[in-house]
């Protein structure tokens, strides 16, 4: 029982190779092994991760309607984006389970179930046995997410037993969302995962503030991206340096406790993994006096309702 308290937790902040999703598995692959060799039991990549967060719409005008320019790099994104039931994640899950290493992967889902044209921000979710449990399409891609990204469901609003450690995940600023956070409160949740694509600015307070509300762990991930990690091949690269910073992506990565204060501060500019140790005794100190959906609630006044239906276009019956 002591045993099954502690759990080893590697954070990969690390730059993805933008927008070619067969070299970022592959960096994906190198990653999970470092963490597997040094016996950790759960890796977290940020949101978006494979193959990358689409930093050209704010730097290219990309609201501009009917533009060759938005149309062919949005299509080499798409081209990019994972299609999970064809088997592009089936390494990855190889390495799971060789590893004994329970995964969290920010991803662009190329969604079959939907066309298979139209990509979603999704965080997948995948066992130590090397088996997919879920896959959560982000709610409400942000603001101009929103050019290139469509809007998920509540499917993938799930979470997992890990050790004595109950674990689910938000996409970025789904995490601002009282109720997408409530739902896994109310399943049981005691280790948040929150992915960005990389900001300290993004991480810094709300990283605190969901341990404090929750009492739980809350793990927050970033990524990196540099203007020299933009690769050559990219379509109309020469318009995407034009105004692009030096950074776009700094990290931020970072680990509070269930008392609301750091196990690990934001971590700036540094690509790697990130490893912590966490121990669930914490948890239940912690929710002696507060607990938002247990003894500190009110579900005689307030309730939550959730859909968790996989939405889709078509319903077919053979």
């Amino acid at each position: 029982m002591e045993k099954n308290n502690k759990l080893k937790i590697a954070i990969a902040q690390i730059s993805p190779v933008w927008l070619n999703k067969q070299k970022t598995i592959k960096k994906i692959k190198k990653t999970i092994e470092e963490a597997g060799k040094n016996k950790c039991e759960l890796i977290v990549f940020g949101e978006s991760f494979l193959p990358g967060y689409p930093f050209w719409l704010s730097i290219t005008n990309g609201a501009t309607f009917n533009n060759s320019q938005q149309k062919e790099i949005h299509a080499h994104y798409v081209k990019n984006s994972i299609q999970i039931e064809i088997g592009e994640l089936d390494t990855i899950c190889e390495l799971a389970k060789k590893y004994k290493i329970a995964i969290y992967l920010g991803l662009m889902e190329r969604a079959k179930n939907r066309g298979g044209h139209s990509i979603y921000c999704s965080l997948v979710y995948i066992n130590s046995l090397g088996k997919i449990k879920s896959i959560h399409r982000k709610l409400q891609p942000t603001f101009e997410e929103r050019l290139t990204w469509a809007m998920g469901d509540g499917n993938g609003l799930q979470v997992h037993e890990l050790k004595n450690f109950t674990v689910g995940g938000l996409n970025c600023w789904e995490n601002w969302m009282p109720l997408a956070r409530t739902a896994l409160y109310g399943m049981g949740e005691n280790l948040h995962i929150a992915v960005w694509p990389g900001s300290e600015n993004n991480t810094a307070d709300i990283t605190k503030f969901i341990a404090k509300e929750s009492r739980s762990f809350v793990v927050s991930v970033s990524g990196l991206m540099k203007k020299e990690n933009f690769p050559e091949d990219t379509p109309h690269l020469n318009k995407i340096l034009e105004n692009c910073p030096d950074v776009l992506a700094n990290g931020g990565s970072c680990i509070a406790g269930p008392d609301g204060e750091w196990i690990i501060a934001p971590v700036i500019n540094k690509e790697g993994l990130i490893i912590a140790d966490i121990d669930f005794q914490k948890v239940l100190e912690e929710r002696q006096n507060f607990d938002c959906v247990g003894h500190y609630s009110r579900p005689d006044v307030t309730k939550l309702i959730i859909n968790r239906e996989r939405q889709s276009i078509i319903q077919i019956i053979d």
